[in-house]
């Protein structure tokens, strides 16, 4: 089982690949799209749909965990975001991949057992729950493998895929 996890963004798109083998969950790839603030939104939402495009072609995911809008402290990002999250969700359609959708709070539950978990308490415990080499840096990515671990976590989705 291969899915992808993605923490959606204008400025920066964060991707995992997390294939689960033998009740293992393994990051296979991590990375981010990122865009140019200096060129129009309807190009960085083009280049993302592209990347996004050929991150699924390469990578063949089974599903994808993708992040939920909830609630947004800062009103100037809701709305890019959600387009980005929109194209994202439409490259994800078009390829016929299952989506799964986790809010924030979702996935700090899942994943530390607390909603209300830091991003420091989230990082410490994908880094223990996947087996890779060398860890990202970035938040994005961080958080990518998170929300793709909510998926692998839930024994519901796995029937649902026959898994």
């Amino acid at each position: 089982m291969r899915v992808i996890g993605i923490d959606p963004g204008l400025a920066i798109v964060g991707y995992s690949i997390i294939d689960k083998i033998n009740g293992e969950n393994i990051l296979f790839s991590s990375g981010s799209i990122q865009t140019d603030k200096s060129k129009t939104d309807a190009s960085r939402l083009y280049e993302i749909e592209s990347d996004m495009q050929t991150i699924i072609d390469k990578y063949k995911p089974n599903a994808a965990s993708i992040e939920k809008l909830f609630y947004f402290k800062n009103q100037k990002t809701v709305i890019p975001v959600a387009e980005a999250r929109g194209v994202i969700l439409s490259v994800l359609e078009k390829n016929k991949i299952p989506i799964y959708e986790y809010t924030p709070i979702e996935v700090k539950q899942m994943i530390t057992g607390y909603g209300r978990a830091s991003k420091d308490e989230v990082a410490q415990i994908v880094k223990m729950s996947v087996k890779y080499k060398t860890m990202p840096k970035l938040d994005d990515t961080i958080d990518s493998i998170a929300i793709a671990l909510c998926f692998s976590r839930n024994e519901i989705n796995l029937e649902k895929l026959n898994v």
